[in-house]
């Protein structure tokens, strides 16, 4: 039997949970209820979109396949209608199905089968990525804030925005390089789970493509006149240096 992890440190959080197979829906509500969220579950679009007129969530964990509307259009309306998280947990796991999650707004995306555990844990990180995010200013200090630059990642357009302004196109390897550094910021992430992100073995061959990749990478940041906000940890993996957030 799998060991139910420990209740957040902080204050619970509330979770809805759109699945059509029902009994992985009452599984995963079970657990993360034991875990120490406050969950609920729906078995289709409908009913996601009748909880969600009776109470705010802070988490969407979304199925793609629903019997009556695609998961995609729901993250499609959290994203724009709400600021809840997005996780897509689905079967779907080729590159374009990932690459058609991201871009309609999920944080996160899984491929099952999953173990509860492992939903837990990341919904866990996820949390605590939350209460790491600075506060919004104060209207009278928006200003001021501006003046601090960042990098910004466009799901929509897979573009690299640079501090000064300047879009960079990406290819879709570029993307999802970035996306996953950026869901760690402060953290290396290590190579092997970047080959997985990406969709290469874990061989030489794809570790060199994956070098190959970020070279060109670095060229398209240097030619912009910017510094590369990617760092290399020798031997293990690669962590951002500069915040990038998503937009």
């Amino acid at each position: 039997m799998t060991q139910q992890p420990s209740p957040p440190a902080n204050t619970t959080k509330r979770i809805i949970i759109v699945e059509d197979d029902q009994d992985l829906l009452e599984n995963m509500v079970k657990y993360l209820t034991l875990a120490g969220y406050e969950v609920t579950g729906a078995a289709s679009a409908r009913e996601f979109y009748s909880h969600l007129s009776r109470q705010p969530y802070m988490l969407a964990v979304l199925d793609i396949g629903l019997p009556d509307q695609s998961g995609l259009v729901l993250a499609e309306y959290v994203r724009k209608n709400t600021d809840m998280w997005i996780i897509i947990l689905t079967a779907r796991s080729t590159l374009d199905d990932k690459l058609a999650g991201l871009k309609c707004g999920a944080d996160f995306y899984l491929v099952k089968p999953i173990d509860c555990s492992e939903l837990a844990a990341t919904i866990a990180n996820l949390f605590v990525r939350i209460n790491e995010t600075p506060s919004i200013p104060e209207p009278e200090l928006l200003k001021e804030a501006e003046t601090f630059a960042q990098w910004k990642l466009e799901r929509n357009n897979w573009m690299l925005i640079t501090p000064k302004g300047d879009s960079i196109k990406l290819t879709s390897k570029e993307f999802e390089f970035l996306t996953s550094l950026s869901l760690r910021s402060n953290t290396i992430v290590a190579r092997r789970d970047i080959l997985k992100t990406l969709d290469y073995p874990s061989t030489e061959q794809a570790s060199h493509a994956l070098e190959s990749m970020i070279h060109r990478l670095r060229k398209k940041i240097e030619e912009a006149n910017c510094v590369f906000p990617i760092k290399t940890s020798h031997g293990i993996g690669y962590c951002l240096s500069a915040d990038i957030i998503r937009i």
